[in-house]
């Protein structure tokens, strides 16, 4: 298998991933930090701390390294195609 062939099978998908994540679509990153913040609570709940969980990351976070990962895609993509030419 090629290098090209790795590059556009991993790189579209990083792409489109990433970029539904950063957009926000269907409120992915709004659903992201939900389970984030559910999975929190129910660490503490085993813990035994019934309090407020903490915030480990914000929707806006998810979208900022949503973009990092789409941007890697776009540039796996594009040195896929020029691996091609």
């Amino acid at each position: 298998m090629s290098l090209a062939t790795v590059l556009l099978a991993v790189g579209p998908v990083a792409l489109v991933t990433g970029a539904t994540v950063a957009l926000n679509v269907r409120g992915s990153a709004d659903g992201l930090e939900r389970r984030a913040t559910g999975n929190q609570q129910r660490a503490m709940h085993a813990r035994g701390e019934l309090g407020p969980p903490e915030r480990v990351a914000s929707a806006q976070f998810y979208r900022y390294l949503a973009a990092l990962i789409a941007f890697g895609g776009l540039v796996l993509t594009l040195g896929g195609l020029l691996e091609l030419v």
